[in-house]
C-alpha cells in the first residue's frame, strides 16, 4: 500500500454506463483512501466501435461527478500518453519480444476458416477455441508468408497442462486450467493490439499496483497473468467486482435500458446521491448506514467488504437517496438545483415559498414541477374519484361558494386566519371541517393529497385561491 496506483480504463464506445461509473468510483475511493494515484486511460484499440465525442463526454461527466483523476488525457502525467492508439509501437515491440521467446506466433487463418472451426467444435459438443493449427506451422514457412505480405494476426502461445492459481481480493483464490484458455489474439492484422496485450503492457509501464475491474474480466485474467510471466514482470493485485443486476436479476447492460449516467443527470439525480448509491452496489459498510458524503465514503471504503454476489440496481432506492441528499443541501443550494429544471418558468421567489412545504416530500424535480405543478399553474384536470366524493353534495357546493365570496374579505390572508375562518364557517353550517377542507384542496390542486392546505393557500395568495375555487365550482 506504500505506492497505490489504480486506473479506470474505459473504451470510447458511447455513454458512461453505471457499471463503468462503479468501476471508476471504486478505483477513485481506493486511491484517495491510500493517498495513491487515480489514472484515467482511454482504451481505443477497437477503432470500429469508437464513437465520436465519447471521450469528451466521459471527461465532462467525470467532472460533474467530482471524480478527479490525477493522470490521463487532457491532464498528462509521467507515464503517458494515456490513449492507447497513441502507444501502438510499444505494443508491436512487445509482440516481437514474445515471438522471439516462443510465447507468440503468427496466425494466417481467415474468418471463414475460423467460423468453420467453431461450427465443427460446437457440432461435436466442444467449447469453441482456436485449434492451434498455425502454432504447429514450420517457423521458416511462417516467416516466408509474412515476408510475402500475407495478412496475419499474432496469437499468444498458451502453455498446455498447467494450473494457474490467481489470488483475488474479493473472490479469494481462483483456479484456472490452461487447457481451457484460448490462444488469444494479441495483435490484429491492422496492427492494433487487442485489449489483453495492451492493458497488460500499459498497466506495467504505468506502474499500476491494483487492477479493480468488473467480474466479466475474470475469465481473461489467466491470459493476463501468463503475459506478466512471459515478460518477467510482477502482476498487480486483482479485484473483480460483482455484476450489476436489474430487478429481475438479469444482467444490467447498455442494451437493457436506462443505464447511462447522463440519463440520471437529466432526471435530476444529484452527483453526490448517484455516487452514494453506486458505492453501495456491491460494497457494504461496517454498519447498516446508507447515506454517505464522498469524504465519508473515502474513509469507510474497503475492497475486502465488496461482495461476490451480484448487486441489484433499485431505481426507487436511488430516488429516495436523492431526496436525502437534496435535504442535506442549504436552502439556497437546493433552490439553485431545482431552478435548473424549470426552463425559466418559475421565479426564485415563488420557489422559495414552495420549498419549505415540499422539502420533506421531494425526491426528484418532477415531484415538484410535474406531480405538484399546481404551485405554479391552475389545475387543468381534477381527480375523478375526488370529484365524485367531495363535490356531489349541493349543500357543500353552496357553502364553498359562500367561502369563496368571504375569502375576498379575510384579513390577514395567512394560514392561521384562513384555517380559523373555514372552521368557523363549517361550524355555522353544522359540518365537520373536513367536509370543506377536502373539496377546497381538490379545487386548488386538482388532487386529493397535498401539503398543508392553509399554508398552501397563503403561499398561492388571495387572487389565485378565489379564482381556482370559482373555476372548480363552475366545473
Amino acid at each position: 500500500m506504500s505506492d497505490v496506483r489504480v486506473r479506470y480504463a474505459p473504451s470510447p464506445t458511447g455513454y458512461l454506463h453505471v457499471g463503468g461509473l462503479r468501476t471508476a468510483l471504486y478505483n477513485y475511493l481506493f486511491a484517495r483512501q491510500h493517498g495513491g494515484t487515480f489514472v484515467l486511460r482511454i482504451e481505443d484499440t477497437d477503432q470500429t466501435r469508437k464513437v465520436e465525442g465519447a471521450v469528451e463526454n466521459l471527461l465532462e461527466v467525470l467532472e460533474w461527478l467530482g471524480l478527479e483523476f490525477d493522470e490521463g488525457p487532457s491532464r498528462g502525467g509521467e507515464y503517458g500518453p494515456y490513449v492507447q492508439s497513441e502507444r501502438l509501437e510499444m505494443y508491436r515491440e512487445h509482440v516481437r519480444i514474445l515471438a522471439g521467446t516462443g510465447h507468440a506466433y503468427p496466425c494466417f487463418c481467415s474468418s471463414a476458416e475460423l467460423d468453420a472451426m467453431r461450427l465443427d467444435q460446437q457440432a461435436r459438443g466442444r467449447v469453441p477455441m482456436y485449434d492451434r493449427r498455425c502454432r504447429r506451422m514450420d517457423p521458416a514457412a511462417a516467416k516466408a508468408r509474412i515476408d510475402a505480405g500475407e495478412p496475419h494476426v499474432w496469437r499468444m502461445a498458451v502453455p498446455e497442462r498447467r494450473v494457474l492459481m490467481i489470488s483475488d481480493v474479493i473472490r479469494g483464490d481462483v483456479r484456472f486450467d490452461t487447457d481451457t484458455v484460448d490462444d488469444q489474439v494479441l495483435l490484429k492484422s491492422d496492427g492494433f493490439p487487442t485489449y489483453h496485450l495492451a492493458n497488460v503492457v500499459d498497466d506495467h509501464f504505468m506502474k499500476i499496483s491494483h487492477v479493480i475491474r468488473g467480474e466479466e474480466w475474470l475469465p481473461s485474467t489467466p491470459k493476463h497473468v501468463l503475459l506478466y510471466e512471459f515478460f518477467g514482470w510482477t502482476a498487480p493485485v486483482f479485484a473483480h467486482l460483482p455484476l450489476l443486476l436489474n430487478a429481475d436479476r438479469s444482467k444490467m447492460s447498455k442494451r437493457s435500458g436506462d443505464v447511462a449516467v447522463e440519463e440520471y443527470r437529466k432526471k435530476g439525480i444529484l452527483p453526490q446521491a448517484l455516487i452514494n448509491f453506486v458505492a453501495l452496489l456491491g460494497w457494504h459498510p461496517q454498519d447498516d448506514r446508507e447515506v454517505f458524503t464522498v469524504p465519508e465514503l473515502i474513509h469507510e471504503f474497503s475492497l475486502e467488504r465488496v461482495n461476490k454476489a451480484g448487486a441489484i440496481f433499485d431505481m426507487a432506492k436511488l430516488e429516495w437517496m436523492n431526496g436525502e441528499h437534496l435535504r442535506m443541501l442549504s436552502d439556497e443550494a437546493a433552490l439553485d438545483y431545482l431552478l435548473q429544471f424549470t426552463n425559466g418558468s418559475v421565479s426564485r421567489d415563488v420557489l422559495r415559498q414552495v420549498w419549505p412545504m415540499m422539502k420533506t416530500r421531494i425526491r426528484l424535480p418532477k415531484d415538484l414541477f410535474g406531480d405538484n405543478l399546481y404551485f405554479f399553474a391552475d389545475p387543468v384536470e381534477y381527480d375523478p374519484a375526488g370529484v365524485a366524493k367531495h363535490f356531489a353534495n349541493p349543500e357543500i357546493m353552496q357553502v364553498l361558494d359562500a367561502y369563496r365570496d368571504e375569502l375576498g374579505r379575510v384579513e390577514p390572508f395567512d394560514a392561521a386566519t384562513l384555517e380559523a375562518h373555514l372552521r368557523a364557517l363549517a361550524e355555522r353550517h353544522t359540518l365537520s371541517a373536513g367536509k370543506l377542507i377536502h373539496p377546497t384542496r381538490l379545487a386548488l390542486t386538482g388532487k386529493t393529497v397535498s401539503p398543508g392546505l392553509f399554508e398552501m393557500m397563503e403561499m398561492l395568495g388571495r387572487d389565485t385561491v378565489v379564482r381556482r375555487l370559482a373555476k372548480a365550482l363552475r366545473r
